[in-house]
Parts: C-alpha cells; sequence; structure tokens
C-alpha cells in the first residue's frame, strides 16, 4: 500500500469517525426558547428589563439538567408556533396547552404544570355566565389561546374582544372597556385580582377544565418530528420533578402543587370562594 493510498484511507477513517460522533452527540448545544415575557406569574419583564416567572426558572432548570445552553427569545403568543414551524426558535416554554388542536401542526412533551379558568367581572355585576347572559357583552380574551377558542365557541352571542396580551386584557377590564374576561385562574390571581387594579374584581361562573378546549396541561412545543429534543426535555422534566428542583421553583409562586390538575382546581377554587367573602 502506498503512501498516498494509506493517506487517503487515513482521513476515510477520520471523516467516519467524526460523523458517528456527531451522531452520538446530535444534542444542539445552543436551544433557541420562544418565551412571552408578559404571562405574569408565568413569564413576564422585571424592572431591570429581565425576563422571571415560573416558565422562565422551569426553563433555566431544564437547561441545565439537559446540559444546554438555552436562549430567550421573547415573542407575542400568537406567533409562537409560526416562529418555530419557521426554525426562528426551535422550542416554545409559553404556558401553551397541549390540545387536539394544536397538536395537528407542533408536538408536545409532556405536560409541566395544569391549571383552570374562569370568568372575571367587577364586583357587584349582575353577569351571568351563560350564552343568554353574555349576548352581546363585552368578553376580553388573549387571541390564539385555549379561552379564545373556548369563548368563540360557546359564547357566540358575546362581542368577543381579542388582545394580543395578557395584561392588555387586564387594562381594559380595569377601565370598564370590556364587561368580562376568561383566562387562566392564576394568571388572574396573581397578574390581576391580586394587584391593585383588579382588587374591585372577582371570579365568576364555573370553573372550566375540559379537555377539548383546555388541554391536557402546558407542555412544551416543538416542531413535528423532532423526537430527540421532546425525549431529552421529557427526561429533564422528570428529573426536576425528581429531584426537588420543581418543587423548590414551584412554592416560590405557589403554596398547592400547579402540576397536578384536581390539586390546582381546588386551591382555585378556594380563593375564588374567599375572595367573594
Amino acid at each position: 500500500m502506498n503512501v498516498l493510498l494509506r493517506a487517503v484511507l487515513f482521513v476515510a477513517v477520520v471523516a467516519i469517525f467524526a460523523v458517528f460522533s456527531l451522531g452520538a452527540d446530535a444534542q444542539p448545544k445552543k436551544v433557541r426558547l420562544g418565551v412571552e415575557g408578559a404571562y405574569p406569574p408565568f413569564s413576564e419583564i422585571d424592572t431591570s428589563g429581565k425576563l422571571k416567572g415560573f416558565d422562565i426558572d422551569i426553563a433555566n432548570a431544564l437547561c441545565a439538567q439537559m446540559k444546554v445552553e438555552c436562549v430567550f427569545v421573547q415573542l407575542a403568543f400568537d406567533g409562537m408556533i409560526p416562529a418555530l414551524n419557521s426554525r426562528k426558535i426551535d422550542a416554545v416554554i409559553a404556558s401553551m396547552s397541549i390540545t387536539d388542536e394544536r397538536k395537528k401542526a407542533v408536538d408536545f412533551t409532556d405536560r409541566y404544570y395544569k391549571t383552570p379558568a374562569q370568568f372575571v367581572v367587577k364586583k357587584g355585576s349582575t353577569l351571568e355566565v351563560t350564552p343568554a347572559g353574555l349576548k352581546g357583552k363585552r368578553v376580553g380574551v388573549q387571541r390564539s389561546t385555549i379561552h379564545d377558542r373556548f369563548v368563540g365557541e360557546n359564547f357566540k352571542s358575546a362581542d368577543i374582544v381579542r388582545y394580543t396580551k395578557q395584561d392588555e386584557v387586564f387594562l381594559d377590564l380595569a377601565s370598564g372597556r370590556v364587561d368580562a374576561a376568561v383566562l387562566d385562574m392564576i394568571a388572574a390571581q396573581v397578574g390581576f385580582l391580586k394587584t391593585p387594579q383588579g382588587k374591585n374584581f372577582h371570579f365568576v361562573g364555573p370553573v372550566y377544565d375540559d379537555p377539548k378546549y383546555f388541554g391536557v396541561g402546558a407542555g412544551i412545543a416543538l416542531r413535528k418530528g423532532d423526537n430527540s429534543l421532546r425525549e431529552d426535555f421529557n427526561k429533564a422534566i422528570a428529573a426536576i420533578r425528581a429531584n426537588g428542583i420543581y418543587k423548590k421553583i414551584q412554592d416560590v409562586y405557589f403554596d398547592f402543587d400547579v402540576y397536578g390538575t384536581a390539586a390546582a382546581t381546588a386551591a382555585a377554587a378556594a380563593t375564588n370562594a374567599t375572595a367573594k367573602k
């Protein structure tokens, strides 16, 4: 075997090893995560301009568990899935509920929390949460959310006002530009009812958690077929649940197990009852 042939074979062997090494380490070193930054207590911007919230802390914990660098990309909620499918981001951690409708466009990890929904109105309001009771009434909702679809299909006679951000719903509800709003109960409590602008408002009507509209919990959205990254996230979710990190993060924001549907519903309902006294 001459020197030239040996050199060619050496280069080929090195290339083969490089390919196998790349395959064994297919996990990206950087993962671009779509986040909202306008949905307290899950995701918001603090006074110094930094992202904070339950979603953000969970994302950081998952990235540390996966040993990858996660880069946050702040987006409007209704732009998350288009950005994901156009490869501007690699995943979405934005309290996005796992629903059959969304699964037509993206894949999801296992859930990382689940909470119910309810209407919010001004104290003293005589509105009844029925299709007839809300006929012609202005109901605020964040665009492209599970709550948007729910109110659109079940309260068709209402005047539905859609907003890009949840805090815009709160502003118009406080100012009287809408008569009611429907949203996640925990987001309503922390982001509105416990703030000065929400002190004269409360929950009304049933607690909603029908999987047809509200899914099976909030998960991390990924592009269809991105199975490796999805499994890495699933393993990381299970790991932080098992090692206590999840609970430490949860306890910063909530005094109940936000992961479980029954516990979250019961806690939210208890707060609702207290607020009405």
